[in-house]
């Protein structure tokens, strides 16, 4: 038995089926509980108002007011965590510092400077499997190689699933530790940043705002497979930003999925479980590949010869700013630009409308959603990027390339999406709303929208960036060939 132990909190801001909690818990007779607001992540940011950093705020107060509950509380220090846990472990006298696995590259690099800090002071430091159901060896292809393709790990992933993999974390013996150190949370002006519109966008964060989602879900999880994909439908979960900084247990919303009926054959269940082995999947991929988060998956696609210069820069420029002229897309990046959200089908249109349409490097639209999304994760955001840009494992193919058109007339007929984010279209007719450039200068005047005054004209014909998209990616099938 251990006598304390210091348990860091990072992306898993609860103090339920916590696994570093659990094992402090189970084997120390005293466990404190810390968070660092990591400058090394916070003087990256481009803006001192960010939702994210709100969130995280907001909900250590609830996790505060829960470990003071239980006896315990939260200290709350700002600066390099690399340097921050190392010098509070010492000031505390633990005998080892307890966290949940991070799988993002700069993480473990930091992690690394942390264990090596620690062992110069003779303090353990141990990682936990927390935030996904399998990891790193645990699921591999029969010749014992990560598996690169989605459909043979889900299989394999399901195969291996038991009860005890979804049995949640519960503490043991040892008592939380009320410390000198914790004196509650910091306000946002204290670490540097302004309030936002966290909730007024619809965010309600920490773990009560995850127990709304998911109670709400829960009542509509049958229909999620014929609901998910029409943004204008309140069908997906919205639990993504949960997810990311751990606020809902992975254990918990698979234990849900499976109770009910994923595996016994419900549409809606089961295909809300498979975008849960998605997100392991992802987290695999970036924990083996991590050339992932800088270079193509598959190497030959970083030959492709994307659009460069001032006309790259000015595409681009459409995109991010919703005036490519093409509503869907617009819509879908006006979600994006006010609120941090996107709906998963628009994150696929868009992502495949920039690399696919405009020719642009899928490495600044993935670069672009992470500064905007508010559940940004990388292995999710990059594995979405990749595969829409066909670099990525279990990519769609090349010649696979969305029309904004058809994605726009099946999966908001109505253009009830459209005319929420694009309210300057509301007047034009539904046989129009997709394409309103191929109304009549007198059905223009008719409904008082002009097109190139009152929206633009499309940047580009989408079947004539199809025909260069296909030229485009040429390189890649000499590539295979060869």
């Amino acid at each position: 038995m251990l006598d304390s132990v210091l348990v860091w909190f990072r992306r898993d801001l609860r103090d339920t089926d916590h696994a570093a909690i659990c094992e402090g818990l189970r084997r120390a007779r005293h466990v404190h509980c810390a968070f660092v607001f990591d400058s090394e992540i916070l003087e990256a940011l481009p803006a001192r108002t960010d939702r994210r950093v709100e969130f995280i705020r907001e909900s250590l107060v609830e996790l505060d007011v829960a470990l003071r509950q239980r006896g315990g509380g939260l200290i709350v220090r700002q600066g390099w965590a690399s340097s921050e846990i190392p010098r509070l472990a010492s000031e505390l006298g633990v005998t080892a510092v307890f966290a949940n696995r991070d799988y993002e590259p700069q993480a473990k690099a930091r992690d690394a400077r942390v264990a090596a800090a620690l062992a110069a002071l003779g303090i353990g430091f141990e990682l936990f499997k927390d935030q996904v159901v399998f990891e790193g060896p645990e699921v591999l292809t029969q010749a014992g190689r990560p598996y690169t393709v989605f459909t043979p790990y889900k299989n394999s992933w399901l195969k291996r699933l038991t009860d005890d993999d979804l049995a949640a974390h519960a503490g043991a013996s040892g008592r939380l530790l009320l410390t000198s150190s914790a004196s509650g949370v910091p306000s946002l002006q204290e670490i540097g940043f302004k309030p936002t519109d966290l909730r007024q966008v619809g965010i309600v964060p920490g773990l009560s705002g995850a127990r709304l989602l998911v109670d709400d879900f829960r009542q509509r999880l049958r229909r999620y497979r014929e609901q998910r994909d029409y943004p204008a439908i309140k069908g997906v979960s919205y639990l993504s930003v949960h997810l990311r900084f751990g606020t809902v247990s992975i254990r918990d919303l698979v234990s849900m999925a499976c109770a009910d009926g994923a595996l016994a054959g419900d549409e809606g269940a089961s295909t809300w479980l498979s975008e849960l082995i998605w997100r392991d999947f992802y987290f695999m991929i970036l924990d083996h590949f991590p050339h992932v988060a800088e270079r193509s998956f598959k190497p030959e696609y970083d030959r492709i010869a994307w659009e460069q210069g001032e006309q790259a820069e000015r595409l681009f420029a459409a995109w991010c700013e919703a005036r490519t002229g093409y509503p869907l897309v617009d819509a879908a990046m006006r979600q994006l630009n006010g609120t941090g959200y996107m709906h998963n089908r628009l994150r696929m249109v868009s992502a495949s409308f920039l690399t696919k349409d405009l020719g642009i490097d899928w490495r600044w639209g993935e670069a672009w959603f992470a500064r905007q999304l508010n559940d940004f994760d990388l292995s999710a955001n990059n594995g979405g990027w990749q595969w829409a840009a066909s670099s990525g494992c279990d990519a769609q193919p090349y010649f696979r390339i969305f029309n904004p058109l058809t994605q726009s007339e099946r999966f908001d007929p109505d253009g009830r999406f459209i005319r929420r984010y694009l309210p300057e279209l509301a007047a034009v007719p539904n046989k129009f709303i997709h394409a309103p450039w191929r109304m009549s200068s007198a059905e223009q005047s008719a409904c008082g929208v002009i097109v190139g005054r009152d929206t633009p004209l499309p940047l580009v014909d989408h079947g004539e960036a199809r025909l260069k998209t296909l030229e485009r990616y040429a390189i890649v099938k000499r590539a295979v060939v060869v």
